[in-house]
């Protein structure tokens, strides 16, 4: 997986959704209004699903380059799984 995208970057946007979820629930201690916590929880969800895109970008530049190069017909049906999945998340 390292070789197919950059690593530090995804390792600082987790971070940063890491520092996200621990405010939200900071929220729920504090009472903050729910308004404020459905936001910050939308915000979240949102940086999760770019890094999913990062690491799908990655994921096509790299391995399914290689694997349509190659003709290997297994990893592209893998690649199709993987995108069903990804859309069923968001």
């Amino acid at each position: 997986m390292k070789q197919c995208m950059d690593s530090d970057n995804l390792h600082r946007r987790l971070k940063k959704i890491i520092g996200q979820v621990n405010a939200i629930d900071r929220m729920v201690d504090e009472d903050v209004p729910c308004e404020d916590v459905l936001a910050q929880i939308n915000a979240a969800k949102s940086a999760l699903n770019k890094v999913g895109q990062v690491v799908l970008e990655g994921h096509i530049t790299h391995c399914i380059k290689d694997a349509i190069e190659r003709g290997d017909e297994k990893e592209i049906k893998n690649f199709t799984k993987a995108i069903e999945r990804f859309a069923n998340m968001q």
